[in-house]
């Protein structure tokens, strides 16, 4: 259990009163404890950010790779055309993307056959497959500013609520006019408390926010080189459809000569 939660049910349940972290709280000025409080919060909502961009990422990649293996598999690049919308990946939405563009372009006839893209209609597939990548960046990256937040605020929320608190404790001290260490301490305690909670919401913030943002870049590098593989067999299949109709056109042309050498010779 993250230790946030251990210390917000310390300060919460009335058991643990003694605790020296509720000592520490209860000796807390008003600031030092909204501080404190905010702290807390900060961290239950990069946890619960960590935890769900963690799994969402990783199945993430865990689905585009099953994809693009079967895509690989196959040599036509409309091989998912009629079913695209049962995949469910970043890479299947790219793919998608591209099928939508095409279908626009009137590449694929009502039949089910298709012509070759021009150099042009290639261009154009290949803008939208870069929009849909940038899209699904987006996708991958939302929330992700939180916890860079987190760790960038964090300790600096705890090194002012310290700051305020020592300063506050030393007034005390001047005040009451003599220095002993049960007039200094309390206070000093409540004021080290935010620091500990900073550093609690900071640390794994960072591991957390590290960990994401590698998974996040190995998917994006998985979709730019899909979007290049996409791209290649749209080009391979320009090929083979225009070698197919160039032999189409040489064979209709090779029966009319003989059609009409034997229509010559009758």
């Amino acid at each position: 259990m993250p230790l946030s939660f251990t210390l917000l049910s310390g300060l919460a349940n009335p058991v643990f009163a003694e605790n020296k972290i509720y000592y520490a709280f209860r000796n807390s000025d008003l600031l030092g404890q909204s501080i404190v409080a905010l702290l807390l919060l900060f961290s239950i909502i990069t946890w619960t950010i960590m935890l769900e961009k963690g799994i969402s990422i990783k199945k993430a990649a865990k689905d585009s790779a099953s994809f693009i293996k079967r895509f690989r598999e196959k040599r036509n690049p409309y091989v998912f055309f009629d079913r695209i919308e049962e995949e469910n990946s970043p890479s299947a939405r790219v793919c998608e993307a591209a099928y939508n563009r095409i279908r626009s372009l009137g590449v694929i006839s009502p039949n089910g056959g298709h012509r070759a893209l021009t150099s042009l209609e290639l261009e154009i597939v290949k803008g939208t497959l870069e929009e849909a990548v940038a899209d699904q960046i987006l996708v991958l990256e939302k929330n992700i500013i939180f916890l860079a937040t987190a760790v960038t605020i964090s300790p600096f929320l705890g090194l002012f609520g310290t700051v305020w608190g020592i300063m506050l404790s030393f007034t005390d001290l001047a005040i009451m006019g003599k220095a002993d260490i049960q007039t200094l301490a309390p206070g000093v305690s409540g004021a080290l408390l935010t620091t500990v909670l900073g550093l609690v919401v900071a640390i794994p913030s960072v591991a957390g926010y590290n960990i994401i943002t590698s998974q996040v870049k190995s998917t994006i590098v998985q979709l730019d080189n899909f979007v290049e593989e996409f791209l290649l067999k749209l080009k391979v299949e320009q090929v083979t459809v225009q070698q197919a109709a160039k032999e189409k056109e040489e064979s209709n042309s090779d029966d009319t000569c003989f059609n009409e050498t034997t229509n010559g010779k009758f």
